[in-house]
């Protein structure tokens, strides 16, 4: 992910691209070593002929579910599946994507088109799409979005909550009155964002007690809120660390936040039409809160995210 102004959301998907020409693997999941996944070089083309589906992941958590997800869909109306999970960024995966090496690859499309036009300005996830699907290259395509998002938030603790009688049914607005008591926390860039502080002030009206610089919704800002060192931080959607501590996510109506639904990303010629449909059906029935399950089993418990994927996919009736 590049450094755009609504590109930092995962710090994780921005780690080193130069780590994905390792010999990756997919350290302390049990599902990486099974018959059904890729190993060696992440960077190979398969052996499993031009009928293998390659599914491919980013090097963070909630992709490599993700892939686990798409790829046991894909499985269930027949197709073989090869996985390639962990590899890298998305300067590295993009690459692969478009010289057919994987097939299908998770990916959010505020994030990805903001990778491919950082101007992007879109206003709904139809015109998210549909900039992402102008901007890609020719042979390949995304998917229906989910309605499940991996996006910023205004999150509070659990006693400011509570103090304020806000719910996760509340909106940003609901917090204006209380803003100027409060303590804000995040990155040092938030200060100066339109997705951040300048806009919280334009868009909603608010103006905080003070801002405190932790770091992009990880575990400084997660300690600061715990600690009611902060009562209101930037923290992502699906973030395990919000259900742990009874973190309340605020609705953001006016999208100050942008869109950043799961879609999958697919190289066209090589997804037969069963695939889409098998991909287009995950879609529809993975929202934000199955997702923040799923992350939290895998992140928080150290369930295999195989058997995670496997597991929600029996209860979507898609297995």
């Amino acid at each position: 992910m590049t450094v755009t102004g609504n590109s930092r959301k995962r710090a994780l998907i921005a780690a080193v691209a130069l780590a994905a020409t390792a010999t990756t693997a997919l350290a302390g999941c049990s599902s990486s070593s099974s018959s059904d996944k890729g190993s060696g070089d992440p960077l190979q083309k398969p052996a499993g002929g031009g009928d293998t589906v390659v599914v491919g992941s980013n090097n963070f958590a909630e992709s490599i579910l993700i892939g686990d997800i798409y790829g046991e869909a894909l499985k269930a109306k027949g197709l073989k599946v090869s996985y390639k999970p962990n590899i890298g960024s998305r300067e590295t995966t993009y690459g692969l994507m478009k010289n057919g090496s994987l097939t299908v690859l998770p990916e959010y499309n505020g994030a990805l088109l903001a990778y491919l036009d950082a101007k992007a300005a879109p206003t709904t996830v139809q015109t998210t799409q549909a900039a992402v699907t102008a901007k890609l290259d020719p042979k390949l395509t995304v998917l229906n979005p989910a309605p499940a998002q991996n996006k910023d938030a205004v999150v509070l603790n659990a006693a400011t909550a509570k103090k304020y009688g806000l719910t996760s049914k509340s909106t940003i607005a609901d917090l204006t009155s209380h803003a100027s008591d409060l303590v804000m926390g995040a990155s040092p860039e938030f200060q100066t964002r339109h997705q951040g502080l300048v806009g919280l002030k334009s868009d909603y009206g608010q103006t905080y007690k003070s801002f405190k610089a932790l770091d992009a919704g990880g575990p400084l800002t997660v300690a600061a809120l715990k600690a009611n060192n902060i009562q209101a931080g930037d923290v992502f959607t699906t973030d395990p660390s919000i259900p742990k501590n009874k973190f309340v996510v605020l609705q953001d109506p006016k999208n100050l936040f942008g869109f950043e639904n799961v879609v999958p990303l697919v190289y066209k010629s090589k997804l037969p039409q069963k695939g889409v449909d098998a991909l287009n059906a995950v879609s529809a029935k993975l929202d934000t809160e199955s997702l923040l399950t799923m992350d939290t089993k895998v992140q928080s418990q150290n369930a295999d995210p195989l058997a995670v994927a496997k597991e929600w996919l029996s209860k979507a009736g898609l297995g």
